[in-house]
């Protein structure tokens, strides 16, 4: 088993609103093609759309499963942003759900939202404006012996139960359903930093959706970016490696489609992806 520094990682409060799905004036989405469409798109509480599901069948744009978080301050907001991470207890503390636990499941940048798991009869007795807190644990976590190796956004828990191995030339080997290669992620490149937020694997190309399983990809599972360094902004840089979780699903715009919020990225290739069909945040939580 990996050794981490997770002892003295420190564990801190923040919280969200569950944020009502938002219209502008303009209510149309325009697709790639150039066609206006009426759709549902993020915010709220997605009854039916779960981890482990399909991210691609939905008649919708750029869907958050389960419950979409956002504090109403906006410096509040990006320390939420910031300091959540995947895996992380979250736990209702206003309304009739009130005590209800669940658990964070990916940060969606540009809407800046919180993504939250809960079980179904939870959501049943949530509404849009209940307060959710999250004990954000996770920032700062390093695996000892793999300085190259840069974390974030993931629970230290819930990175060891992915079962990272150790390969005989000193390379971590991480599980991963796929293999994305850097030509094929869009919008969210150049960002500033990967400790927020995502970016998106772009699908408009059916050849391209077919050969790299992204066809098959569901909310939660595990992918593998070849030659794309998250360690500090997101940028290509040929050789590097990047772990990420499909926190969204696709979109019907250009330059978009299923987010990744990164988990771990180095500038070297020193993370290999062992292929799993299972290798999805719903089996190492326990809910698949």
């Amino acid at each position: 088993m990996i050794k981490t520094n997770k002892d003295r990682l420190v564990i801190q409060s923040v919280q969200g609103k569950i944020h009502s799905p938002t219209v502008a004036n303009n209510p149309y989405r325009i697709d790639r093609e150039g066609l206006a469409h009426i759709l549902p798109a993020t915010g709220g509480i997605s009854y039916n759309v779960k981890i482990g599901d399909s991210c691609m069948k939905w008649v919708g744009d750029h869907i958050e499963p389960g419950v979409s978080i956002k504090n109403d301050d906006r410096a509040e907001n990006n320390a939420l942003m910031l300091l959540a991470c995947i895996g992380n207890e979250a736990k209702v503390i206003t309304g009739e759900a009130k005590g209800a636990k669940g658990f964070v499941t990916g940060m969606h940048g540009g809407i800046d939202h919180t993504l939250i798991y809960f079980k179904d009869e939870d959501l049943e007795n949530m509404a849009i404006g209940d307060t959710i807190l999250v004990k954000a644990h996770g920032q700062g976590l390093a695996i000892e012996g793999h300085e190259d190796i840069k974390c974030m956004n993931i629970d230290p828990y819930l990175l060891e139960k992915l079962d990272i191995k150790k390969s005989s030339n000193g390379t971590l080997k991480v599980p991963v359903v796929t293999e994305i290669p850097a030509y094929l992620m869009g919008s969210g490149v150049g960002s500033s930093t990967a400790f927020s937020g995502d970016y998106d694997i772009m699908t408009g190309d059916e050849d391209a959706n077919r050969e790299f399983g992204i066809n098959k990809l569901r909310f939660g599972d595990l992918v593998l970016l070849r030659d794309c360094d998250n360690t500090n902004g997101r940028q290509y840089l040929k050789g590097s490696v990047s772990i990420g979780v499909i926190v969204h699903s696709d979109c019907i715009k250009s330059g978009h489609g299923p987010g990744v919020t990164v988990i771990m990225s180095s500038k070297t290739s020193n993370i290999e992806g062992v292929i799993d069909e299972k290798a999805n945040i719903g089996h190492y939580l326990g809910i698949l």
